[in-house]
């Protein structure tokens, strides 16, 4: 059987690799300087290399979704210590928040399903691929049988995916300005649950691409009125002209699962 025909004539970057790992060991080529450069970790991770790492870490996600045919996510932002249990929680105020982390769950699973239908390509859940409601939502699209993107990042503290992200669509990241882009590039939908400074970040930074038109409106859905309101004092930002009146219209509380979907359906 014939390999498959090149786009170009020039040898490949792969067969380079091995064959440098079979050239002969001598002082030369043991140099740091003699090394293919971009198999070379100790270059790539260099102050000015800083520009190349951030076009990689934009291409290699997008690249993968595209090959698997994602065209449009449902994004969820979530703490990572809502607890799955009332029992789980660190306080009491987090164990009265674990009420979220079901919904996430359900939620999930309701849009999942529903991706199903278009064979895994539209209405795809990704989260930030950690605990808490980001569990919650890769939870219920595993338990729908379907796929889910986790868009981890490197924190000073060891943190692992959670179990039930897509495999293949589990993605890790150094910058957080990079990560946040791929939540958004094909969102549908933004879904913003209790959380603390993350998810504010994550939540202000798209409230303020959609107030400055740099990004589409599309629903977007805050969980948990109760919640928001006593952290977030809008009315009087409208109220103290730091923003407008019509900005308080770019998002809609929900309190439940069926209620964002209903609010994801009425969208025109």
């Amino acid at each position: 059987m014939k390999d498959e025909p090149r786009a170009h004539p020039f040898r490949d970057s792969v067969e380079d690799v091995q064959a440098a790992d079979r050239i002969p060991d001598t002082i030369q080529t043991r140099a740091p300087a003699y090394r293919l450069a971009f198999a070379d970790p100790d270059f790539m991770t260099r102050e000015e290399l800083r520009p190349v790492r951030l076009q990689l870490e934009l291409l290699k996600p997008q690249m993968v979704m595209d090959e698997r045919g994602i065209e449009s996510t449902i994004v969820l932002f979530g703490g990572a210590r809502i607890p799955a249990t009332a029992e789980g929680g660190r306080t009491p105020a987090l164990a009265a928040l674990s009420e979220y982390y079901d919904e996430a769950r359900k939620f999930a699973k309701l849009m999942t399903e529903r991706s199903m239908e278009s064979y895994g390509r539209e209405n795809v859940i990704i989260t930030g691929g950690g605990p808490g409601v980001m569990e919650a939502g890769n939870l219920g699209a595993h338990e729908a049988g379907g796929q889910s993107i986790g868009l981890n990042i490197v924190l000073p503290h060891e943190q692992a995916p959670n179990a039930y992200v897509t495999p293949d669509l589990c993605f890790n990241f150094h910058y957080f300005a990079i990560r946040k882009m791929h939540f958004l590039m094909r969102a549908k939908a933004i879904c913003v649950f209790p959380g603390g400074f993350g998810t504010l970040d994550e939540m202000f930074e798209t409230l303020t691409l959609i107030q400055t038109k740099r990004m589409k409106p599309i629903p977007f859905l805050l969980f948990g009125r109760a919640f928001w309101d006593k952290i977030i004092n809008w009315q009087a930002l409208a109220e103290a002209g730091t923003i407008s009146p019509e900005d308080l219209e770019l998002f809609q509380y929900v309190e439940t699962a069926e209620e964002a979907v209903a609010a994801i359906d009425g969208w025109v």
